[in-house]
């Protein structure tokens, strides 16, 4: 309810002429308040939800008690206190309507323009996200773009919310009701300033108490106070670096040492392995070759491990030094990343930082003990592991194979492929034949383990006997004749009648009984040489002389060596050609 300020007063014969006149000359000292000004008001009366503000108008108006805030907070107000409020409008009666809300609102907007021409600051609570970016209370909502939060893009946003902080007003339009306002822009003129500081004061060689604020790939950028600085990854650490982000993170603190400062471009090329003394320098004290350590596996390759010795200092244990046994495809089939394992120093080499590890050097070589347990004559026993074209292979014990070639499968038999007669995970017999200790290789022998038939030949076909075979072969230069299994004998074509003969192919058929005489036998060449018309001879007459004169410019005795030896006389005549 709106009240007069002032009260009529009634003259009496008693009161003097000069007080009536008194008081029409104070009542037209009244002032009345323009709509749309903003006044002063005092607090005159409170009731339960408003204040009664008189402005010296000649009507009084309340105001609700909820718009008087500050910073968004309720005030306390008393009688006595006194605020600017806003003339909205007078009422016909009589009566004035006035805003304290308004009033503030009014203020702030002057103040705001005031504060951009004057390219000041104004400070602001952040109330609330929204979006493109927050909204921040000035005494009028103002937008805080993301681009103006920070130096820095800020991920929490919603840390920010309720904090205070200083603004700049960007731009306003009071119609609209609209300002756009920016904390970056105060941080950069405090960055500019201390960059100018930190051109007079840095120096190569300081070190520095720096935030990270941002991790690449190739290195870390580091805020010193007033400009950034990059530490290269080869600068992190005396050893290998993965990924910096492996050793730091964002907005962790960090001291770096100041490598290079180009004052022109403001570049700061920062180290944080240069804190530390190198130390490959003394690395040969610390490991000496031969000694044994521990290290720790930081990666795998192909090849091998590298192990962590210390910090910054990796070693690698090549994959032929990890196993005197494994034959892994894989190092990762040993050993796992963060593995503890016993090494030992095989070499370094300080100047290209790099270490030679083995860990089967700790353990006992199972062939330096080969040949004490399985000497050269014995007979073993195990199962074959793979077969190949040119022999088959069996497993002694744990990572020692020995190789039974093809050419000691058998005396006799013509084996192609060793496939033929055995397969994979039989168990089988061998004699050891030879052990090379220094090349790692163990030669085994099946046929090793029956006597070679071709020494029994040699006394069981003497020079000069008659003997009966099937005949195996015929061909231009011979006939072949099977004396028993595996013994073969040939019949050279000069030997088949003392008439000439060109060849027998023809005279003779594969399968047929045939009698002959031997007429030289070799053990070492594994040859029989067969005759029959030594059968005729009379003793003494000298065939066999003849013979052996013959031999020595004649075909070879088995049927493989007369086709090489053809092969070999084709391959020389098409040389020639």
């Amino acid at each position: 309810m709106v009240n007069n300020k002032t009260q009529p007063t009634t003259q009496t014969m008693e009161e003097p002429l000069f007080g009536s006149f008194a008081q029409m000359f104070e009542d037209s000292q009244v002032k009345v308040a323009a709509v749309g000004e903003v006044v002063v008001g005092t607090v005159i009366g409170l009731s339960k939800d408003h204040a009664i503000i008189d402005i010296g108008d000649k009507s009084e108006s309340s105001i609700p008690l909820s718009e008087f805030k500050e910073d968004g907070e309720a005030t306390e107000i008393s009688v006595g206190d006194t605020f600017d409020v806003f003339v909205e409008k007078r009422e016909a009666e009589g009566g004035i309507k006035l805003s304290r809300e308004k009033a503030i609102g009014i203020k702030v907007w002057e103040d705001i323009a005031r504060i951009q021409e004057a390219d000041g600051v104004i400070q602001g609570r952040i109330d609330s996200r929204v979006k493109g970016g927050l909204s921040v209370d000035i005494g009028v909502p103002a937008f805080l773009p993301y681009s103006q939060i920070d130096l820095r893009p800020v991920k929490d946003l919603d840390s920010l919310i309720g904090q205070t902080f200083d603004f700049k007003v960007l731009k306003y339009n009071r119609k609209r009701n609209n300002v756009v306002i920016s904390r970056r822009a105060i941080l950069e003129e405090e960055r500019k300033q201390l960059r100018e500081q930190m051109r007079d004061t840095l120096e190569e060689g300081a070190v520095i108490h720096g935030t990270i604020t941002n991790i690449t790939d190739y290195g870390i950028f580091v805020d010193l106070g007033g400009m950034d600085g990059l530490c290269h990854i080869t600068d992190l650490s005396w050893g290998r670096v993965s990924h910096p982000s492996k050793l730091f993170k964002v907005n962790e603190q960090v001291d770096v040492k100041v490598l290079k400062f180009d004052k022109e471009t403001d570049k700061v090329s920062l180290g944080v392995k240069q804190l530390k003394e190198d130390p490959w320098k003394t690395v040969q004290d610390r490991y000496p070759v031969g000694s044994k350590t521990t290290g720790r596996v930081v990666s795998t390759t192909d090849y091998g491990v590298f192990a962590e010795l210390e910090e910054g200092v990796e070693g690698l244990i090549h994959i032929s030094e990890m196993s005197w046994s494994k034959k892994t495809k894989h190092p990762s089939k040993i050993l796992d990343i963060g593995d503890e394992v016993e090494i030992q120093v095989l070499n370094i080499d300080a100047d290209a930082k790099r270490i030679s590890l083995g860990m089967k050097q700790l353990q006992a070589n199972p062939w330096d003990l080969v040949s004490e347990n399985y000497p050269v004559g014995s007979i073993i026993e195990g199962k074959i592991k793979n077969i190949t074209d040119f022999g088959v292979f069996i497993g002694i014990e744990e990572g020692i194979d020995g190789l039974i070639h093809v050419s000691d499968l058998s005396w006799t038999e013509r084996i192609k492929h060793p496939s033929e007669k055995y397969a994979k995970g039989e168990t089988i017999q061998a004699v050891v034949l030879k052990i090379d200790r220094e090349n790692e290789r163990f030669s085994l022998g099946v046929k090793q383990l029956e006597p070679d038939p071709w020494l029994a030949a040699v006394e069981k076909y003497p020079f000069g006997s008659t003997v009966e075979g099937k005949i195996t072969n015929v061909t231009d230069f011979g006939i072949f004749v099977e004396l028993e299994e595996g013994i073969e004998g040939l019949v050279h074509v000069s030997e088949i009648s003392k008439e000439k003969i060109t060849t027998p192919v023809g005279l003779y058929n594969v399968g047929d009984p045939l009698e002959v005489k031997v007429i030289n036998v070799s053990a070492k060449d594994r040859k029989i040489g067969l005759s029959i018309k030594a059968l005729t001879d009379k003793p003494g007459e000298g065939s066999y002389v003849d013979y052996q004169a013959k031999e020595a410019s004649r075909a070879p005795a088995t049927l493989g060596d007369l086709l090489k030896e053809e092969m070999e006389t084709k391959s020389a005549e098409d040389k020639q050609q």
